[in-house]
Formats: C-alpha cells, structure tokens, sequence
C-alpha cells in the first residue's frame, strides 16, 4: 500500500492547480470565455470542459478506476471536449469540472498508488502507465500546463495577470 502522505500530497497539489485554472477565469463574462485568442483557436470554456472530460473523467473514473459508465461514455463520444456546444452556459462548464473532480477525488481517497490502472484504452498503441502514482502525475502536468495557458491566454484578454514577478 502507497504512503497516504504521499497520496495526500499529490492531491493536495492536484487540487491546487484546479483552483488555479478556475481562479484565472474569475470576472471573466460569457463572450470572453468562448472567444479564441490563440490562432489554434481554443477557448477558455473549451480547455475547462476538456479537463473536466479529457483529464479528470478520462484518468480518473475510467482508467484508474474502471467505472463502466464513464468508459462506455468515453468510448461513445462522438462530441470534441475541446468545443463544448452553445447550449452549454460557462456556469454549467465549471460545474462539471467540479463535479468530475470531487468524483476523481473520491477515486483516489484511499486509492493505492502502486496498484496498475483498472483499465487501459486499445487507443493508445504500445505505451501505457503501469501505477496509479503515474496517472495522477500524469493530470497534475496536465492540469498545471493548461492552467499557464489560462494565464497567458487572460493577460491577453484583460491585461489580468494571477502571478505579477517584481
């Protein structure tokens, strides 16, 4: 069994940057939120509801822990998480990430960083992570790179900036 401090550090900084990537997105209006700044022309609201889909619903429910629902849901999707339809208010975007995250947070209380995904997609060819310690790390770097994206992507909008240096 993984040390729980060890499984309590990593959510904690998990957890850290989910705040971050909702913290950047405070005050910021419907228009702004689904407005492409970049010329790959992702939007805010777009990165949020693919990590909610992408990373947390993905790693967390159906690899590391196998739930058959979310694996069927990933199997079936036929909708890009990076553009999350019109009807879709902003509120209901971050609400989902929300919700995936508690429930990916529920996957990993008491999780066993050492024990092997419970399931693995037919997808991704050859490689794969071999512990749960390696998914989880695996979305801290993920969450953590979109969070800068965020970051920069809202200086560009509104000259806000989360971390001022000097």
């Amino acid at each position: 069994m993984a040390d729980t401090t060890e499984l309590a550090t990593l959510t904690g900084v998990l957890n850290g940057k989910r705040a971050h990537v909702m913290e950047i997105l405070e005050g910021l209006d419907e228009e702004a939120l689904r407005r492409p700044v970049l010329p790959s022309g992702w939007t805010c609201l777009g990165l949020v509801h693919h990590l909610a889909l992408d990373d947390e619903k993905f790693w967390f429910r159906a690899v590391a822990a196998g739930e058959p629902a979310a694996i069927e849901e990933i199997l079936g999707a036929a909708d890009d998480a990076w553009h999350p339809s019109a009807e879709l208010t902003a509120e209901q975007v971050f609400a989902r990430y929300r919700e995936e995250s508690a429930r990916a947070d529920a996957v990993l209380a008491g999780a066993d960083l050492d024990a092997a995904p419970a399931w693995w997609p037919d997808f991704f060819g050859g490689w794969r992570y071999d512990t749960l310690r390696e998914v989880v790390l695996h979305v801290i770097t993920e969450t953590a790179t979109h969070a800068g994206h965020l970051d920069a992507v809202r200086e560009l909008i509104d000259g806000r900036q989360r971390l001022v240096l000097g």
